[in-house]
């Protein structure tokens, strides 16, 4: 194959096809095709190799149904290109028209170049009395990425997908750059790059810890803010998307694309599935006033939606300033082909969906049978991968908590309040704490869902770090250059006594329990645990709880060891063990008050003197501890697989007074209990010391242990009532 020379008009043009979208190399020439319903006229634009400098315009002759099109015989991979294209500027009526603007293509799978602000990205002029009505005619090409020409091709070899279970998935939430940036066995070159996450080392950690599913904070190509690079501050975290297709180059070691490929196979290859954070719900162009950088100058009216009243405004339902519209049939496509192609060229095994509810609206309304969520559910790639929502917009009814159809899981903000509440110490909580431990089947179950659709977590990238959580009663976001406005006043956190960093070696212990407890209540309930990356040994972003724009030392993960950080990641690691040790911790079904084996309970909640629970206790506003005891005997096989599934029987104590509780050995019959875990001691590993009943476990304030006993046989065990569920019923 002979390269393009960039340097050189390509004087043959054909008519080309109108499908697949984009710049597409088929080993001879490259077919580009582009959508815009209301243009005039498209112009392809071509450009030397780095996309400094305009070489060529070719005007795209033939249109096949609002698809503007060409096939370039000469053209090879590596070409640098954009569009330019014609038609009215009538903001009133949301055409947004401009050709003097330089378009990234929306189907690019590959960018060069990195934008730089300027006022000629604007496609009205700044400052003008009749604001953002007034063309503007600078062109804005020496300031644009380019779109490029990709060849595709990559040896997978033997790739395969790891298709972890869902209720054997470890969740571990990352960013690509700030999870390896300082890393000390990264060689620094890689640091910070999708090669580094192919390394040995990062991906030791990952297997030592237990994870089983990497969630990628969004890797689809972003920009920054222009605010933001005013401020010298990067958009950090990504949910500012320029193109769907391309990958961010910010972490690409290579500049090549083959490199986010390598990552995914080094990581399949450890049994690693890889989860992408996607944001389809907005694009990077804002408000109105925003720039125009694709969709705006491709077709306005088209690609966002619009307040109804007046079209030169968009409804936002994102806080970002405008919503993709996903009911044009055209959108939605460019959304299904996106993921699409990021399943079955780039093999990744899912994906966590920003603010899905926007993907869902016709009509202002989150419409369960829209057209986004029939395309996914009929979609023979797409139906088969892991998806997950972050359920929730900032629209009318935008809370949608446990309606997301069937085959989605979500991530379950009640789940992260209602521990976060308990632990602090708050009055009312342990019914609420029993639901979500329990898989929140009062979400769930009656959609004929399982427990595998709670995605559980305490902390996630949006809010204080776990370190944070325990350290700080209050935000801290002054480097964010807002005055500390930005963020959750809502934290449900406590400093245990002092806020911040303190030498205080009480205060210090205590917040390492409270770490403890949260991390061994999200391994251990059933659902799905999502991990934030750094937790495990204590990452702190000094209280700021919306480090979007920290691209530095404060959101890179620390990797330097402590007798603290240590302790707490062998912790960690002994936790994830127990949970993908037993069943029990990972059911594929709700409890239903009985085992197939016989008519006896599967759980029975307990009080501190060890009798079971009944109405008065868990509406006793003052109880903070409680205890669970879930028996392993022939636990449901919803799998079909066969016989039911015999496990240990587990008795796990949660403890959120701050005294001590005596916890009375409940009268069950069978063998003694044996102390497993307990969250007072820094390895998790108490005296091996057996509990027959009657006993009692001297339970730590603020602190939950766990014990064992060898499974049960049915005859003897506590009955079943006729009418009553076990933990569905709190």
């Amino acid at each position: 194959m002979n390269p393009t020379r960039h340097d050189e008009r390509i004087g043959i043009v054909w008519p080309g096809r109108p499908y697949p979208f984009g710049a597409t190399w088929d080993g001879e020439g490259v077919n580009f095709a582009v959508f815009s319903e209301h243009a005039e006229s498209v112009e392809l634009c071509l450009f030397d190799a780095d996309g400094r400098r305009e070489l060529q315009r070719i005007p795209l002759r033939e249109r096949s149904d609002d698809i503007w099109h060409c096939y370039l015989p000469e053209a090879r991979p590596g070409l640098a290109y954009g569009f330019r294209v014609h038609g009215p500027y009538r903001p009133e009526d949301g055409h947004r028209f401009n050709p003097h603007k330089l378009l990234v293509d929306p189907y690019a799978k590959d960018l060069v170049g990195e934008l730089r602000w300027s006022d000629a990205l604007y496609g009205y002029t700044i400052g003008h009395k009749k604001e953002d009505l007034s063309l503007d005619r600078r062109d804005s090409a020496p300031f644009m990425p380019k779109a490029r020409v990709l060849e595709t091709a990559f040896t997978w070899g033997d790739d395969r997908r790891p298709e972890v279970p869902w209720a054997d998935m470890v969740i571990y939430e990352l960013h690509v750059r700030g999870f390896t940036k300082t890393h000390p066995r990264v060689p620094p070159r890689l640091q910070g790059t999708y090669a580094a996450m192919a390394c040995a080392p990062v991906i030791d950690h990952l297997q030592r810890l237990g994870v089983t599913t990497v969630e990628l904070m969004p890797t689809h190509s972003f920009i920054d803010e222009r605010s933001l690079a005013e401020k010298g501050l990067h958009n950090y975290w990504g949910y500012n998307t320029l193109g769907f297709f391309a990958p961010q180059m910010r972490y690409s070691a290579s500049r090549k694309v083959k490199e986010f490929k390598t990552m995914v196979k080094a990581l399949h290859s450890a049994g690693i599935e890889v989860l992408l954070d996607v944001v389809y719900n907005h694009s990077c162009e804002g408000n109105h006033l925003g720039p125009t950088l694709s969709f705006r100058g491709l077709d306005n009216g088209s690609y966002y939606k619009p307040v109804p009243e007046d079209r030169r405004y968009y409804a936002d339902f994102t806080g970002c300033g405008n919503t993709l519209n996903l009911v044009h049939p055209r959108v939605l496509q460019l959304v299904m082909d996106s993921l699409r192609y990021w399943v079955e060229e780039m093999h990744v095994d899912g994906f966590r969906f920003d603010l899905a509810p926007a993907l869902a609206r016709a009509r202002g309304k989150v419409e369960h049978l829209s057209g986004f969520f029939t395309a996914i559910c009929q979609d023979p790639v797409l139906n088969r991968v892991k998806l997950v929502a972050e359920p929730w917009d900032l629209g009318q009814d935008g809370y949608q908590v446990g309606r997301f159809p069937a085959g989605w899981a979500e991530w379950n903000d009640r789940y992260r309040d209602g521990m976060r509440a308990y632990w602090k110490g708050d009055r009312g909580l342990i019914g609420e704490v029993a639901r979500r431990v329990t898989g929140s089947s009062d979400l769930y179950e009656s959609a004929g869902k399982r427990p595998h659709a709670s995605i559980n977590f305490v902390t996630a990238h949006d809010g204080f770090t776990l370190h944070d959580l325990v350290s700080y009663n209050n935000k801290h976001n002054h480097a964010n250059g807002e005055d500390n406005r930005d963020g959750t006043d809502h934290n449900r956190s406590w400093n245990c006594g002092v806020e911040g960093p303190t030498e205080d070696a009480g205060i210090r212990q205590l917040r390492e329990r409270q770490k403890r407890n949260f991390l061994t209540t999200v391994l251990l309930s059933q659902g799905v645990p999502m991990l934030l990356a750094g937790d495990e040994f204590g990452h702190s972003q000094d209280g700021n709880n919306n480090a979007y724009c920290q691209d530095n030392a404060l959101s890179w993960i620390d990797w330097r060891e402590t007798p603290e950080r240590r302790a707490l990641l062998g912790f960690v690691q002994r936790v994830v063990a127990l949970r993908r040790g037993h069943r029990t911790f990972r059911r594929r079904g709700f409890f239903v008050g009985q085992s197939r084996e016989g008519d006896f309970k599967d759980l029975v909640w307990l009080t501190p003197d060890g009798r079971e629970m009944t109405e008065a206790d868990w509406s006793d506003a003052e109880a903070r501890c409680f205890g669970m005891c879930i028996f392993g005997a022939g636990i449901p096989d919803v799998d079909g697989r066969g016989e039911p599934i015999r496990d240990d029987d587990f008795l796990v104590m949660f403890n959120a007074h701050h005294d001590d509780v005596h916890f009375v050995m409940p009268p069950l019959p069978g063998a003694s209990w044996q102390a497993l875990l307990d969250t007072r001691y820094e390895t998790g590993e108490p005296p091996p010391t057996l509990y027959p009943q009657g006993k009692t476990y001297a339970l730590c304030g603020r602190s939950m242990a766990a014990l064992t006993r060898s499974a049960s046989l049915a005859q003897g065990l506590p009955p079943a009532p006729p009418t009553e569920g076990g933990a569905d019923d709190v």
